[in-house]
């Protein structure tokens, strides 16, 4: 089977190869290397021994992904393309609607000429907005965009839509939804991991560039939260065990022996959480990294962000149930990983070949 990942060479989209190559299908990778390097890719093919084939195209403009489908037999697409930080959503909100929705769009009408009808989605946990109770469900309230703290978070729930009314439409469309709650971690090997461009969006990469020295203290963004200590509340989950859980969400699309549940509102869509079910707090996460690194984290309190809410975790017995998945590695592991890559990359990926792509403009 040829699998199109787009969005491969950032951080979950080249995890997620590694699982893909090693399960035995061929890589297709798509990227514009805007927040990601071309040398991931290359570690991808050396921790695996397998060549991943690459196009350097951005999802905007519908020709080229067109080409790429012309010349590729492609049997379902992978899609983690798009921009995914809160906090850069709510201060560049049309950039991230441009970019998130015009992408997904482009990716479905090219798919549906070619006749490719399987697409699995990277969505998130913040479709779910601020007003839901925790552990959350796949059942939980979604579907309000006032509900929702931010820009990234709407993109999301907008392009879920999207989905079904696609799915409504044409039939023979599958669509597998898996809403993410906080990848983090790096691979074991030590050579693929988290490389943010800039100043890190998430927490783990943060923690790691100052453990490294390359960032003298960690802000954390609100100590006043309704949670144990103060500061807010996710469901982490080591990159690896999220990476698996795509793979076997592919047997929905290539194993028709086992019953999966269908969205109770479309037959066509099938939706799981990938998550531990654990929430830990940011101290949490800070004081785990210390006990790994050995290493002191010096930290500041900053005002809270906008878009952030206090807690965040999941139930994932679905995705157990369905998919056989399970997440089995716990908050020292992603500690431990995490440290490892940035320990053996301080400066990252540090690829002086790499492509500095901008914000994508309208042409």
């Amino acid at each position: 089977m040829n699998i199109l990942v787009a969005g491969g060479a950032g951080f979950i989209g080249s995890h997620t190869m590694v699982e893909l190559l090693n399960a035995g299908y061929n890589v297709i990778c798509v990227d514009n290397l805007y927040n990601s390097s071309n040398e991931a890719i290359n570690r991808v093919e050396k921790i695996t021994s397998k060549k991943v084939k690459f196009y350097l195209c951005d999802l905007i403009y519908i020709d080229k992904l067109n080409q790429i489908f012309l010349q590729e037999k492609i049997d379902a697409v992978i899609m983690f393309a798009g921009y995914k930080a809160v906090g850069e959503s709510s201060t560049k909100p049309l950039e991230y609607y441009y970019n998130n929705l015009l992408s997904i769009m482009n990716m479905i009408e090219v798919m549906r000429k070619h006749n490719c009808k399987n697409l699995i989605f990277s969505s998130s946990a913040t479709v779910y907005g601020q007003n839901v109770s925790v552990p959350i469900t796949e059942d939980s309230y979604v579907g309000d965009l006032k509900n929702i703290t931010n820009p990234y978070g709407r993109t999301k729930l907008m392009i879920e839509q999207i989905l079904y009314d696609v799915a409504n439409s044409d039939k023979d469309f599958k669509m597998i939804i898996l809403r993410y709650f906080n990848p983090v971690g790096a691979h074991d090997s030590g050579l693929i991991g988290e490389d943010p461009k800039g100043i890190p969006n998430n927490l783990m990469p943060y923690i790691a560039q100052v453990a490294v020295g390359k960032r003298s203290e960690l802000h954390i963004f609100g100590n006043d939260y309704n949670t144990k200590d103060g500061t807010g509340v996710r469901d982490y989950i080591h990159v690896v065990d999220l990476s698996i859980g795509h793979i076997l969400s592919l047997n929905i699309f290539f194993n028709s022996d086992k019953k999966y549940t269908a969205d109770g509102i479309n037959n066509n869509i099938y939706i799981y959480n990938l998550g531990t079910g654990i929430g830990y707090s940011v101290l949490d996460v800070k004081n785990a990294y210390e006990k790994v690194a050995n290493i002191k984290i010096p930290y500041v309190f900053d005002d809270r962000r906008l878009g952030d809410i206090d807690e965040l975790y999941c139930s994932p017995h679905k995705a157990k149930n369905e998919l056989n998945w399970v997440a089995k590695r716990d908050l020292f592991d992603m500690c431990e990983t995490s440290y490892n890559f940035q320990k053996n990359n301080p400066k990252g990926y540090d690829d002086m070949n790499n492509h500095n792509i901008v914000f994508a403009e309208r042409k």
